[in-house]
């Protein structure tokens, strides 16, 4: 059994569903996860070194990811190479199959050249547009990037793009010691 730390960094709640996710699965598989908001994370890496595997998982606003989770790995980066690790985008532009792989997706690609660091595993999950939910200025944008991006524009609607079976794939994954030891 081995005990993961899950951090994640959320814009309006998804991304921690999709952990939630992880978390039930990675359970499954017999291990211990422990799930925290990133600003909740251990402060020092004495506190992350009891942690056998950690993973991140961040969304994205306006195309990029939120600049504590850039901090956190820049701050933690020697102690992530020596263990296990993984982390994940959840963002729109990932609806689109041409741009769903951590190959493909260019949020996930300039995080990753800019962050200087290479997670052993990584993984892209397409996340929610959740219009009622936004405010005014947000609901405006995001449609106008929707609009652009042949998106759905529709202010009273939400859309679910997640693939939850893509999601349980990674979890498997993530239980697979050989995998995570990159």
């Amino acid at each position: 059994m081995a005990s993961f730390l899950m951090l994640y960094s959320t814009t309006d709640g998804h991304t921690v569903e999709i952990c939630r996710r992880l978390r039930q699965r990675i359970e499954a598989g017999g291990h211990q996860v422990t799930l925290l908001p990133l600003a909740d994370a251990p402060a020092s890496s004495a506190g992350l070194e009891a942690f056998d595997r950690i993973v991140i998982g961040a969304s994205i606003r306006y195309g990029r990811h939120g600049k504590p989770v850039a901090e956190f790995i820049q701050r933690h980066r020697a102690l992530l190479e020596r263990k296990p690790n993984a982390f994940f985008s959840v963002n729109l532009v990932a609806r689109k199959p041409e741009k769903n792989t951590p190959q493909t997706n260019p949020y996930l690609k300039k995080f990753l050249r800019r962050v200087r660091w290479q997670p052993k595993q990584a993984a892209v999950f397409a996340g929610k547009l959740d219009y009622p939910r936004y405010g005014w200025l947000d609901r405006a944008i995001i449609r106008f990037i929707m609009r652009i991006t042949g998106g759905p524009t529709d202010p009273t609607s939400t859309t679910e793009f997640t693939d939850w079976t893509r999601v349980d794939a990674f979890a498997e994954e993530l239980c697979r010691h050989d995998c995570m030891n990159g």
